[in-house]
């Protein structure tokens, strides 16, 4: 590798990042973090502070796990890629098909179909959620629902179920015929409903009236995360879920729970739709699935959804659509330990009760810092703070400083992320009760600095 000279002079000159302006890259070099152990991250300059982020939301395992590790070691030996295309597998595809629906059997999936990421596996299970109805006799259902403030991705089709305008302006026009919903957000919402019960009714109520004047029969999925991440850590009540599950039902919709966050124990259980109490039709995974050591999604489907495709004798059932890293070897030899860690660690256990601790610990910051308009998380380690300039008239917290609590944060001694005006955290799930009490710490000389 190059030295630090080096990496410092090129920062940012030469690669766009995502999630950010080229230009604020050059004048403000991001991060250079160049090592990582634990929960920690360490940065070019030696700092070393808790990753109050997780990566991005998947480093549930933490930096450390060697199994994980090893296990991608070896394959890169035994055999480091061969195309899973229809006429060729490979060993470690196999055995992860079987960890993955053994992990997920108590949620009623049954079926993986092996991606690259987060948005492929939200892509997958749009495209076969057309094609599922067309096999069924009912070529008209093309449309999705979904709900503001919800994040699915930035494919094309991804990015059209969004709910934050910010993924979607400047890259319209999108994929036609998606609605969404209001979100399940109490603290902002256009019926001014604080509520949980109350304001999931009349999400469900503005659902049936959409479904309603689009015509159900056009209507082929409702996808929704069960705590909405990257808009803002929102959690809905607790009847919300069931709410839109028996509304699919009804009109002959699928329900796609994205679980690329939620799933794999952040929760407090092993998926989100679980936690509701919820069977969905299909779900999207990523993240947690190998704890970003190496990139792999997997869409995956339920009985009802496999069997019309295994059961089609027309030929239309055929996938004629997928990946070049689709079921990559390495990749499955890491979901295949991944799963295994995971479950041997009882990283869902940990998360409840780090998750709680998170979550109470901001809401005691909040009695102390005024710009702190809400607090949302308390369902295992996921956590949102929405930051105001005046409490009274909810006005959102200028990016300035923001920018300075998120600075003085890391300084003292925690990564968090900002999300506009909210600051957003998602540890490992492996986080010992002293290391949440860091990021407490830090939080709060990030907001003292305001």
């Amino acid at each position: 590798m190059k030295d630090d000279n080096f990496l410092k002079e090129n920062n940012a000159r030469h690669m766009w990042h995502p999630m950010g302006h080229p230009a604020d890259s050059l004048e403000n070099p991001p991060t250079i973090i160049k090592g990582a152990d634990g929960v920690h991250i360490t940065d070019l300059d030696g700092h070393r502070v808790v990753d109050a982020v997780g990566g991005l939301w998947c480093v549930n395992l933490g930096y450390s796990n060697d199994v994980v590790k090893e296990a991608i070691a070896k394959q890169l030996y035994d055999l480091p890629y061969y195309s899973a295309f229809a006429g060729s597998t490979n060993p470690t595809a196999i055995e992860a098909s079987y960890a993955v629906r053994e992990f997920f059997a108590e949620d009623g999936m049954v079926r993986s179909f092996f991606t690259s990421g987060g948005s492929d596996s939200v892509e997958t299970t749009l495209r076969l959620a057309r094609q599922y109805h067309r096999l069924r006799g009912e070529p008209t259902r093309t449309k999705f629902l979904s709900l503001k403030k919800g994040y699915h991705g930035t494919h094309f089709g991804g990015a059209s179920v969004n709910g934050n305008n910010r993924f979607r302006i400047n890259y319209e026009p999108l994929l036609p015929g998606c609605y969404h919903m209001p979100s399940p957000y109490t603290y902002r919402n256009p019926f001014n409903e604080t509520d949980p019960a109350k304001l999931a009714q009349l999400i469900a109520q503005a659902m049936e009236d959409e479904i309603a004047f689009q015509g159900a029969n056009t209507i082929a999925a409702f996808i929704m995360e069960p705590i909405q991440g990257a808009g803002g850590v929102i959690v809905p009540g607790e009847t919300f879920m069931p709410l839109m599950r028996e509304i699919c039902d009804r009109h002959g919709i699928l329900m796609i729970s994205d679980e690329v966050i939620t799933g794999f124990g952040r929760t407090g259980d092993w998926t989100g739709a679980r936690h509701w109490g919820v069977k969905p039709d299909m779900m999207s995974t990523a993240k947690g699935i190998t704890s970003g050591y190496f990139p792999v999604g997997a869409a995956l489907m339920g009985e009802k959804v496999a069997d019309v495709f295994e059961n089609d004798t027309t030929g239309e059932g055929a996938i004629f659509h997928g990946y070049t890293y689709s079921a990559h070897p390495v990749g499955a030899a890491a979901v295949t330990a991944c799963l295994s860690e995971t479950l041997r660690l009882d990283t869902k256990t940990n998360a409840a009760a780090r998750g709680t601790q998170l979550y109470e610990g901001v809401l005691k910051l909040a009695e102390k810092h005024d710009i702190i308009g809400d607090v949302r998380g308390g369902h295992g380690l996921m956590t949102g703070i929405e930051l105001v300039s005046d409490k009274a008239a909810k006005t959102p917290m200028d990016m300035p400083t923001m920018k300075r609590i998120h600075k003085t944060a890391y300084e003292a001694g925690a990564m968090v992320r900002l999300g506009m005006h909210n600051i957003l955290m998602s540890p490992p799930l492996t986080i010992t009760e002293s290391e949440v009490q860091t990021i407490l710490d830090a939080l709060d000389a990030g907001f003292s600095a305001a």
